[in-house]
């Protein structure tokens, strides 16, 4: 039987190039792998990261870069190959990013990178790592005149997966958390060692720029740093069934705001070697 016929394509033009599983047809790769002929897909890493600063490190480690209104940077780094998105910040932008690198990447994984601001009683201090326990939108709700309630008070879940409902919350992958951690906890800044900490994390539309929301947000929520993407990406992820992982650069203690105090490319420097580290072990 012809190949294109084997892998259910029917008739392709001549110029389409199979390839690792790929058909390869006018730059669009149209993915089928043929279990007749025992062809196994190597499946990307995808990585999502909120501003380019965020994958510096990684983005020139990678061998292909793709500019416009969504950049990309592709590539193989420790036998894997890597596909990584720079989404633009917020919610939506990063539910966007994931479902194009899901739809057109099929990865492995997921995972979201970046910065992030560390609540004041988590302990962290500015370079270190914060790994997500789980993801939890800070915003979606009711506001009561007794205070703030998830949506579950609504019962109306954002997701629901068979008898399961997802509300606020989006637990992560906790065999590749617990790597994460163990690959953060490898690297160092300046011969010291950088604090490792997990714990649940916030995505927030409005970053807290005042240390009285800062307390309100860590106590409601038990988390130990708030960032903008997260959680949505969390949500698509659990949509279409992929792992994910998150792994955050402390760049400032959430507080009155003062940028003085901040150091994003050490948190987002930081973050990268931690990657780096996880690579090589998963």
């Amino acid at each position: 039987m012809p190949v294109k016929q084997a892998i259910g394509l029917g008739r392709l033009p001549q110029e389409s190039l199979f390839f690792q599983g790929f058909w390869y047809d006018k730059g669009i790769i149209i993915r089928r792998i043929s279990s007749a002929l025992n062809i196994r897909e190597a499946r990307a890493i995808g990585i999502i990261v909120s501003v380019s600063a965020e994958g510096t490190i990684l983005a020139g480690k990678l061998q292909k870069r793709t500019e416009g209104a969504f950049p990309s940077s592709e590539g193989t780094l420790f036998g894997h190959v890597v596909v990584m998105t720079v989404s633009g910040m917020g919610k939506v932008n990063a539910a966007h990013a994931a479902t194009r690198l899901i739809l057109g990447s099929s990865p492995s994984l997921v995972m979201n990178i970046g910065v992030a601001g560390a609540y004041p009683s988590s302990q962290l201090k500015i370079g270190d790592i914060a790994v997500a326990e789980r993801e939890i939108y800070g915003d979606e709700g009711v506001l009561l005149k007794d205070g703030f309630y998830g949506t579950e008070i609504t019962d109306i879940p954002l997701f629901r997966k068979g008898r399961r409902k997802y509300f606020d919350e989006f637990c992560l992958n906790m065999p590749l958390m617990k790597k994460a951690v163990r690959a953060a906890r490898r690297i160092a800044h300046n011969s010291s060692p950088v604090t490792v900490k997990k714990g649940p994390f916030v995505t927030v539309s409005t970053c807290t720029g005042t240390k009285k929301r800062a307390r309100e947000l860590e106590k409601r929520f038990g988390a130990i740093c708030e960032n903008m993407e997260g959680a949505a990406i969390a949500h698509i992820c659990t949509m279409y069934g992929i792992p994910m992982i998150e792994l955050r650069g402390i760049s400032n203690i959430v507080e009155d705001r003062d940028k003085a105090k901040w150091n994003i490319m050490l948190a987002a420097e930081n973050c990268q070697q931690a990657v780096l580290e996880l690579l090589k072990a998963i």
